[in-house]
């Protein structure tokens, strides 16, 4: 790999880029790295607007496919931040292959991702949001709005990382017992009264399922027509994680045989094409997420889980951090940072 750049006067191109990542990434901006914002994704075609970038900054939705990546390597470009905690949209190989290295964010703020797991699981639960709309409109009945006590049900938790841990948490402060999976048992969640059991369990037990793993070749689809099949009638399905961890038509399927009693997703598995946008006026092509919406016991939300002032604040820090270490030292303190 070539020498690094220094720091003062180094470019970095920001890909998928909304307003509030102008605003928290220009704020922390204390090192005098020169900014570029592109609304755009980041793949094959619009790799070409990049000009004396010797960084790219990415977020889950930009495709870094070794197309792209040999394309950046073409343009020099030595580093691709993440934004964010999961890679899977990056070939980690082609990085490899061409010499650029690459980083992410671990961790920014755990809270935030759990507790809108758990805004979405009370909020499909006691339906304040269906009641909201009916008091607008001076409708006070109460028909159509029965939940159930949260207290003494089964939630089970698939990945137990921070994410995965926060949320255990606040799950037993509602006097829950939690169930967890994964593949290294935690022996302090274990001492806070979570129970370890294998991946089948908990499907099996939990009135409730929340997923905080990441994607990979062994999760993608973990929620499907067979372990759909052995879960509680009228189970829970919250994720906040990755769209991909569920297989969408076999949830639609469960849905409509009443299998499935709630589903809350804060990503969707083709969500590329739909998140981040105003798409209001727009006919949306996508037949599968047009179905999710019209279910009454479905709750979307536009990836938002991550979307604090705590979390913002914590990703633009961390990953400004990463890019000078890399730039100043070719390492990352933080091992789990660091991917290639």
């Amino acid at each position: 790999m070539n020498s690094l750049p220094s720091v003062d006067g180094s470019k970095i191109a920001f890909f998928s880029t909304q307003p509030y990542d102008k605003t928290f990434f220009n704020q922390y901006n204390e090192f005098g790295f020169e900014l570029d914002f592109f609304e755009t994704q980041l793949n094959p075609q619009t790799v070409t607007l990049i000009q004396d970038c010797s960084i790219v900054c990415v977020f889950v939705n930009d495709i870094v496919s070794e197309a792209v990546i040999k394309q950046l390597a073409e343009k020099e470009v030595k580093i691709i931040a993440l934004r964010c905690a999961g890679f899977n949209n990056v070939d980690l190989e082609a990085a490899k292959k061409y010499g650029l290295k690459v980083c992410r964010v671990p961790a920014y703020s755990p809270q935030a991702v759990a507790e809108h797991a758990m805004a979405m699981i009370l909020t499909l639960n006691r339906k304040t949001h269906k009641a909201y709309n009916r008091v607008r409109e001076q409708n006070f009945s109460l028909n159509g709005l029965l939940g159930f006590d949260l207290y003494g049900k089964t939630i089970g938790i698939i990945g137990t990382g921070n994410i995965g841990k926060a949320f255990a948490k606040i799950a037993l402060g509602f006097g829950c017992k939690v169930l967890a999976y994964d593949i290294v048992t935690n022996s302090e969640m274990e001492k806070d009264g979570v129970i370890f059991t294998d991946l089948n369990d908990v499907f099996k037990e939990s009135d409730i399922i929340s997923l905080h793993c990441p994607l990979n070749e062994q999760t993608k689809h973990v929620v499907n027509e067979k372990s759909i099949a052995v879960m509680k009638d009228h189970v829970m399905i919250i994720n906040t994680s990755r769209g991909g961890l569920i297989e969408t038509a076999c949830v639609i399927e469960g849905l409509k045989e009443g299998k499935i009693g709630y589903l809350g997703i804060d990503v969707y598995e083709q969500e590329e094409k739909l998140f981040f946008r105003d798409l209001s006026a727009d006919i949306i092509q996508d037949d599968a997420i047009q179905r999710l919406m019209s279910f009454p016991n479905v709750l979307v939300t536009a990836h938002q889980a991550f979307f604090t002032n705590e979390a913002l604040t914590q990703i633009a820090l961390v990953t400004f951090n990463n890019i000078k270490s890399l730039l100043t030292q070719n390492d990352i303190g933080n091992k789990a940072a660091l991917l290639v």
